[in-house]
Parts: C-alpha cells; structure tokens; sequence
C-alpha cells in the first residue's frame, strides 16, 4: 500500500489523465466506438458493451501507478477520487470526462426535478 503514500492531488489528476488518454489511443477509441453504436441510446447495453470496457482501461493505468490491477483496486481507486473531487474543481472535471464515455448525458426537466 506504499502507492497511496504518495496520491495526493497531483497524482490523482496525472492517473485521470492517463486514462483519458489511453481511452483515446486508436485501437482503444475504435473498441469504444463499436461498443457504442452497437448500444445505441440504450443505457442497459452501455452497461453491458461500454461500461466493461473503460473499467479495464481504468485497471490497466491505475495498476501503473501502484494500485492494484482488480476490482478491489478501482473500488479503492474511485472512493480516493469522489473524495478528492470535492475539493477540486480539475479532479472533478477528469472524473465527468471518463464518465461521459459510458454514461450519456441525461435530460433533466429543472422546474419539476423529473428525469425526462
């Protein structure tokens, strides 16, 4: 556990980072890209083509970095970041970019706070 020794901000921002850009090495945007147009619009198959796919790419450059490469490791990976995030503004802004790869946006109706 020395690797969470050293995270702090800094770190925290170089890992989101990484994994924007490993998202957006060529053979892994194509990978993306097929998964989301065999989607479509539909949240559920975006959980079960999209989803999976970023969480690996999240595993292979957090494993860089120290943490553990499993599901245990993006668990405790993700926490630090929510943690983090609330206190920095760049830490949040990473977070929604990697999320927006596998969550569209959703449509809110502000005047009523119903999902539309």
């Amino acid at each position: 556990m020395s690797y969470l020794a050293s995270f702090n901000n800094d770190s925290a921002k170089q890992i989101l980072m990484d994994i924007i850009r490993t998202v957006n090495q060529p053979e892994n945007s194509k990978k993306l890209s097929e998964a989301k147009a065999s989607a479509g619009k539909e949240m559920i198959l975006m959980m079960q083509h999209v989803f999976p796919l970023v969480m690996q790419l999240q595993l292979e450059v957090i494993k860089l970095h120290g943490f553990p490469g499993n599901r245990e490791g993006l668990v405790q990976f993700s926490q630090l970041i929510r943690e983090m995030e609330r206190d920095d503004m760049e830490i949040a802004r990473l977070r929604s970019q990697i999320r927006a790869i596998y969550l569209p946006p959703i449509a809110i109706n502000t005047t009523n706070d119903i999902l539309i």
